[in-house]
């Protein structure tokens, strides 16, 4: 009966019918107590077949299948009175419909019904304790839209395509999202956030750029789940937040939900467990072609290998022996990281084409020159004054192409691009090019590719790195009688910082009070120092007539000696100084201490004021010491400290000029140097206190005669510079311990650091300032050309990290040096301020000649050839 009824329902459409809908109710007993309930709606199902996907009709449908609606993932239907209807039908095994249908359809619990559907928007569920049947209006067939069918959807062949309701509805895949809004009217602002219009009327705009209004009466989230539950109420719409409107779901909408919720796919034609295709063919899947089913060679099976693969064998042995590749790789463990057969992918138009040439192998390549681009002259138009007259084009005539300023070109005017001939002298032009890249020689130039910026060290700023001098404070005005100022060749400041000295070349030292910039006292000792000049040591026999002659031409009254060198006793307890003028070294008394302190200097130049006490015969013949009378009483500036001040005594060198002095730290020591003394008389040690003199050396080569020298802080060294080394002797092993090579012409300064000794700058004539590294090596740290002429001084601060020099320039450049303790770390050297002010000596192109830092501050002192005497504070 199944089977007649289902080709029945195939072969025709039944029109719309009412039907009268009953819904069976019964009371949940607590016992387990089954009652048998049997309704129409019991009876009906619809599904799909098997092999034709046509939808049976819904009389033939049998009540044990079970609709989507009635499982317990659907919130609408679900009823526990339902429930024991499902298993009273369950244990019916004589329902002849139900064995007929389940045995030939194998019904697909998938589908769903357009009653159902109905009666699902019109049912009151009634909650009465009493089992019934309730009785619902008649409700007529709803005829849903009919939408288009496209056959190549379905089965082709023999088989039909579904004609039902819920079929026509989920055929409807064509249409896409801009389709539900033809008429452009909907809101059309995208991913933008909705609360952003809270403030307006309006929430958007539409296509046509119009604005899109809020709803009016909308009412809030429980206002409308209260209209929801009224009887007559839509509960098919939704929300559209975008638009601020309900929507209705439409009936394709509503099955596509339905079926989702049950979980079904969404279209009832979607085969899920589709049997696989074999797209290939042959043994090997992997493989695919016309020689696929080639039957596989007798050699295949056995170990012999063909020539190919011997090749490929013995290429794998040889790049394991060359170390090209490892084991790893040829087993297959590790990738291969060079792969020579792929091939090697390059940029066009990377730039670096030459290096590439330039590194592979065979003769080396050197690129061609490159031809020069067109200028002015080679335009169609050019400007007048590169169009040449007639005079111009005889001369050229007559000339040399090569010697002609455009070559064979003769720059002409044209009213249009159009106008413009051939060049007639393209293929000589050519044939010369090719001459010349053919018996020119050429050099291979490699270029490098270096950024300027990695070049630059890293370094602090220099506003991190104060207290530095930044700012000229105070000028000391230096008086004279004659028409230009002294030159300023010497300048040095008391330990105690509050006075300063300073030597010029009218042959007077001057003490200065620093904070005030006042002049304390002054004495010329190129007149007290002139006496003495003119004795000869007893026994000297090297005098000749030209030292006759220079000595007479120093003691001539005419004469003025310059005071070339000035240091201040760096012990607070000796007030005094050194002075040279000459061939002389001028002990002077300051008198700037009080009554004790001139009591301790009177003491300490005791054994000077006496005339010496020199010991041994060699020191005999190169240094005389002699007493000097009392300084005169007038003195240009007055001062209350005038006891015990002035010139006290002399060390008179016997061989030759005085160019530098230098004190030891405990200031009881100093040592002199003599560049043209003869033999170790050059370098003299002076012992104050006693009034004595040593020479340390015996002999030295004349090639390398000594410049300057100075004390080692904290070591019994003695540090000699000559014009271009500087070498280091221990004085109690008396050998020489190291010799630096310092790269410069003639050193010009020099200056040890004072907390460490072990570092050395020295600053040079060809304007090089070099730091030495004690520890390091015998070169140079580092090496700085920051000025522009010759360097004359080079200092370091007593108490801050801070280096100065001085320069013919007329700049003092100044420098944060920071030492550390760390051997491991190299000292750091950053350029901190350059200090302008000085001018420069027309007459003797001179600039800054001295400079030395105030002991207790951050202050430089600095003197030029311009006669200027500066201080310079950190402002």
């Amino acid at each position: 009966m199944a089977g007649k009824k289902k080709n029945n329902k195939n072969n025709q459409k039944k029109p719309p019918q009412k039907k009268e809908i009953t819904i069976t109710t019964s009371e949940k007993k607590k016992k387990k107590e089954t009652t048998t309930t049997t309704s129409e709606n019991n009876n009906k199902k619809s599904s799909f077949e098997e092999e034709g996907n046509n939808i049976l009709p819904e009389e033939e449908s049998g009540s044990s299948g079970g609709s989507v609606y009635d499982s317990e993932d659907d919130g609408y239907y679900h009823n526990e009175d339902d429930e024991d209807d499902d298993e009273q039908q369950t244990d019916d095994e004589t329902d002849e419909d139900y064995d007929d249908d389940s045995s030939e359809e194998g019904f697909e619990d998938q589908g769903s019904s357009d009653e159902e559907e109905l009666i699902d928007e019109q049912r009151v569920l009634n909650d009465d304790d009493e089992g019934g049947v309730e009785v619902l209006e008649e409700i007529e067939d709803y005829e849903p839209r009919k939408w288009k069918t496209n056959a190549k959807r379905y089965l082709t062949g023999a088989e039909k395509a579904p004609t039902s309701k819920q079929s026509e509805w989920l055929h409807t895949d064509d249409l896409s999202s801009d389709d539900e809004d033809e008429d452009g009217v909907g809101n059309r602002i995208g991913r933008v956030p909705l609360h952003w219009y809270d403030e307006y009327d309006h929430i958007g705009y539409d296509v046509h750029g119009t604005k899109v209004g809020k709803a009016t009466n909308k009412g809030d989230r429980l206002d409308r789940a209260i209209a929801q539950s009224e009887p007559d109420a839509n509960k098919f719409t939704v929300y559209d937040a975008l638009n601020d409107k309900e929507i209705e779901l439409s009936e394709r909408q509503l099955e596509l939900i339905r079926r989702v919720q049950a979980g079904a796919y969404a279209h009832p034609e979607f085969d899920g467990n589709a049997d696989s295709i074999d797209y290939f063919s042959g043994v090997n899947k992997e493989i695919s072609g016309l020689t696929s089913g080639r039957i596989e060679r007798k050699s295949k099976f056995t170990n012999q290998h063909s020539k190919f693969e011997r090749q490929m064998i013995q290429k794998l042995l040889d790049q394991l022996r060359d170390g090209e590749i490892t084991l790893d790789e040829l087993k297959g463990k590790k990738k291969k990281t060079n792969n020579n057969n792929e091939p090697k992918l390059h940029l066009l138009w990377k730039g670096d084409e030459e290096d590439e040439l330039a590194f592979r192998k065979g003769p080396q390549h050197l690129p061609a020159p490159k031809v020069p681009p067109p200028g002015h002259a080679e335009s169609y138009i050019p400007p007048e004054e590169y169009l040449p007259t007639e005079q111009d084009q005889k001369e050229w005539e007559d000339t040399d192409a090569n010697d002609r300023p455009h070559g064979l070109l003769v720059p002409k005017k044209h009213p249009n691009l159009r106008s413009v001939g051939a060049y007639e002298h393209t293929v000589r032009e050519a044939f010369q090019r090719c001459l010349d890249l053919y018996l020119c020689p050429r050099a291979m130039k490699r270029r490098l590719n270096i950024d300027p910026e990695s070049l630059v060290p890293k370094l602090p700023r220099a506003q991190d790195l104060r207290p530095f001098p930044t700012a000229k404070c105070i000028e000391y005005v230096t008086p004279y009688e004659t028409d230009m100022p002294p030159i300023i060749r010497c300048v040095s400041a008391s330990p105690d910082g509050q006075y300063m000295a300073s030597g010029a070349s009218d042959g007077y030292i001057r003490i200065w009070e620093v904070q005030t910039s006042r002049l304390l006292y002054s004495w010329n000792l190129s007149a007290i120092v002139a006496p003495f000049l003119l004795t000869a040591p007893d026994g000297d026999k090297d005098d000749t007539d030209d030292n006759k002659e220079n000595k007479e031409k120093e003691a001539s009254p005419t004469s003025v000696l310059p005071v070339t060198c000035l240091e201040w006793n760096p012990n607070k307890s000796h007030h005094c100084l050194l002075a040279v003028v000459g061939r002389c070294i001028v002990i002077v008394a300051t008198g700037t201490g009080n009554a004790e302190g001139s009591m301790i200097t009177d003491a300490f130049l005791l054994s000077a004021k006496r005339g010496g006490n020199v010991t041994t015969e060699r020191a005999m013949k190169a240094i005389q010491w002699k007493a000097l009378p009392p300084a005169p009483k007038q003195q240009l500036v007055l001062s209350s400290h005038d006891r015990n001040c002035g010139p006290v005594a002399a060390l008179v060198s016997l061989k030759g000029e005085v160019s530098s002095v230098k004190w030891h730290k405990k200031g009881d020591y100093f040592v002199s140097v003599s560049p043209k003394a003869p033999g170790g008389a050059a370098v003299l040690i002076h012992h104050l206190s006693k009034g004595n003199t040593q020479q340390p050396f015996g002999k030295r080569s004349n090639k390398a005669e000594p410049q300057l020298a100075c004390f080692h802080p904290n070591k019994p060294f003695l540090i000699v510079a000559s014009a271009q080394h500087i070498r280091l002797y221990h004085l109690v092993k008396q050998t020489m311990i190291k010799r630096l090579l310092s790269g410069c012409r003639h050193i010009s300064s020099i200056d040890v650091h004072p907390a460490t000794g072990d570092h050395i700058i020295c600053g040079s004539l060809d304007r090089r300032m070099v730091w030495f590294d004690l520890d390091l090596s015998d070169t140079p740290y580092k090496t700085l050309k920051y000025h522009e002429r010759a360097i004359r001084s080079v200092k370091y601060h007593t108490k801050y990290p801070l280096m100065a020099s001085a320069s013919d320039d007329g700049n003092v450049h100044i420098f944060h040096c920071t030492v550390y303790s760390d051997l491991m770390r190299n000292p750091l050297i950053v350029p901190v301020k350059i200090l302008r002010g000085h001018a420069i000596n027309k007459q003797n192109k001179l600039g800054v000649l001295t400079s030395v830092f105030h002991p207790t501050q951050p202050w430089i002192f600095t003197g030029g050839a311009d006669g200027r005497i500066f201080l310079w504070q950190d402002v």
